[in-house]
Parts: structure tokens; sequence; C-alpha cells
């Protein structure tokens, strides 16, 4: 590790800073086995040539519900050796060990902290028959902390069936190595949030749409994340890192300006992106841009040949740059 377990939270207040994905896993179309070139392909481009700076590995986006465990560590270990081989800087790693089996989440932690990760993400358990849910989400962090020395962040959503309250949140802050969380709630809550623990914790959530009122508004420093950083950009079209970069220098005007010109790219992605299909939808966007995408794994549904020509159709008239300059085109 780079830093020992009573210095994780300063060492991510100091690192753990801008644009950080969520990972989309590539899969093969004849056997749906990972594509290792593919997946080292894309990360290659993400980082390289589209700055990102920090990327979560094997969570949700990353469809790590469909993969065995021996395949979660893989694409680990893949993302921890492409992350050292980038050019010129060094991102960071943030690796998703979150199950429904407790082993399976303390067996992920202690391999990511084994193999180089920076840090680690673990969401909150779904709890069956709960009124209640405090204590037992209290009891469950603290465990996995005990057990690891990496930084660990925290992740509430509505998938859980219940989301947690900043209160608990602020409490669960005060765990030594709880150094972020990805808290996918209504913004009143993450606002409350950052009023409580902000000096404790690293708030961030995954919409892009509220990403530069955040760092505006609420002072934040991290994208903590979705796809966002790699089906916006392109290597010719780096708007959201424009934005991002204004904003954090203070041209607030600028910033918004920049941001404002990627509208006609979100309404495409959303306008055609059917409800029961979101990540095979993202896969095909990301190969319209030129990445790997590949197909989904059961249960998640392919889109049909309809689907696809509208998607493309939107793609092709939404303004976003695979060459040239995206600012000049912009301005068009």
């Amino acid at each position: 590790m780079k830093y020992s377990r009573r210095d994780a939270k300063a060492h991510s207040r100091k690192h753990m800073r801008g644009i950080w994905a969520a990972a989309a896993t590539p899969f093969k179309r004849d056997t749906l086995a990972i594509d290792e070139d593919g997946l080292r392909r894309n990360i290659r481009h993400w980082l390289d040539d589209l700055g990102i700076d920090g990327l979560f590995i094997a969570g949700k986006q990353g469809e790590f519900f469909s993969m065995s465990l021996d395949e979660r560590k893989r694409v680990m270990q893949i993302a921890v050796e492409e992350a050292r081989a980038t050019r010129g800087r060094t991102p960071q790693t943030i690796m998703s060990a979150s199950d429904q089996n407790l082993d399976t989440v303390i067996e992920l932690a202690q391999y990511a902290q084994q193999i180089g990760g920076d840090y680690i993400v673990v969401h909150a358990p779904t709890l069956h028959f709960h009124d209640a849910h405090d204590e037992c989400v209290m009891e469950y962090y603290k465990y996995i902390s005990s057990k690891v020395d990496i930084g660990m962040a925290l992740w509430s959503h509505p998938d859980n069936g219940f989301l947690m309250s900043p209160q608990l949140c602020s409490r669960l802050a005060d765990i030594e190595n709880v150094v972020a969380i990805k808290y996918s709630v209504p913004r009143d809550m993450y606002v409350e949030l950052t009023r409580l623990a902000g000096d404790r914790i690293l708030v961030s959530t995954a919409s892009e749409k509220e990403w530069l009122d955040n760092i505006l508004e609420l002072g934040w420093q991290l994208y903590l994340c979705s796809s966002p950083p790699y089906t916006l950009q392109t290597k010719a079209d780096l708007r959201m890192r424009e934005y991002t970069d204004l904003a954090f220098a203070g041209k607030a005007a600028e910033a918004k300006a920049v941001w404002e010109s990627l509208q006609p790219v979100r309404h495409a992605i959303s306008r055609t992106k059917p409800k029961e299909k979101p990540y095979a939808h993202q896969k095909y966007w990301q190969e319209l841009l030129g990445q790997v995408g590949g197909p989904v794994r059961r249960p998640l549904l392919e889109l049909t040949d309809a689907e696809k020509a509208a998607t493309r159709a939107a793609f092709e008239t939404c303004g976003l740059q695979l060459s040239g300059s995206a600012t000049a085109a912009a301005a068009e």
C-alpha cells in the first residue's frame, strides 16, 4: 500500500481527486468470457487519451453480479497493471468488494490490498425484513474495516432497498480507514452529509449532470463515478475534463458554458436508452466511439436492431467529435 491505515484519510484527501470512471467489463461475443485484450485497450484509452484520474473496477457498471470470484479478481489485476503502465502520471484504482456474502467481500477487499489497489468500495448490505438498518450497517462496515488497512469508500444506493441517512454516514466517517462515499441519493441528502462530515469523508455522487454544481457550490474534489467520463468524451473532445478543470480553477462562467455545450450529447444518450437495457445501450455507445463494448451477460438484455439504429442516428447528430477540434465544433 502507498499509505498506512492511520494515514488513509489524509492520503485520500490529497490524491483522491478529479474524474473517476466506473469501468464496464467487455465480454467476448462467442463465449461471453472476459475480453481481456479489449479491457486493456479500453483502460489505455481512458487513462492515456481521456486523462481519467481513477477507475472504479468490477462494480455494478462492470456487471460484477454476473462474474465469478476469480473473474472479479482478474479484472482487478488487469486494472492495476494498466494503471501502473500509464504514461507520465499515476492514475488510481478503487476496487469493488461489494457482495451479499460477507466472506466474498473480505476476500476481495484483502485481494485488492494485496495487489496494490488504491482503495476499495463496498455498498451497503441488502437487509431483508428490516424496518431499521443503522446498527446493522454500522457493525457491517466496522467489521470489514477491521479486516483490512486499505482505504474504504461507502456506497449507498436505492438498489439496497433503503438509503443510509446523512447522520449514519457521518457516524461511519469516524471509522479510521473510511475515506469516501459514493452517495447515490437525492441532492438534499448529500448536501447535508457534506455539511456534517465533509471534513472527514470525501462525498460524491454518480450524476454527471450535478458534478459541476457540486464543485462550485459544495467544494467537491471527486467525481466517483459512472460511465460519462468515457461516454461523453473522446480523444478529440474532452469537454468534461475541460469544464472540470475550469471549475477547479474558479472559472465558473467558462465552466458552465462548456458544461452546457454537452447537453445535446446527454440528450442523445438519455432519449435512446431503453429503460430495461442501460448496460447494452452503454456498450453499444462505446462501440460507436471506437471502444470495446461487446455483449452483456444474462439476465441483462441486448438491444434490438431498431434500438441500435435509433442510437446510432442520435450519436451521429449529437455533436460529439471523434476527430478535429471539439471546442470549435461546439461553438458552431
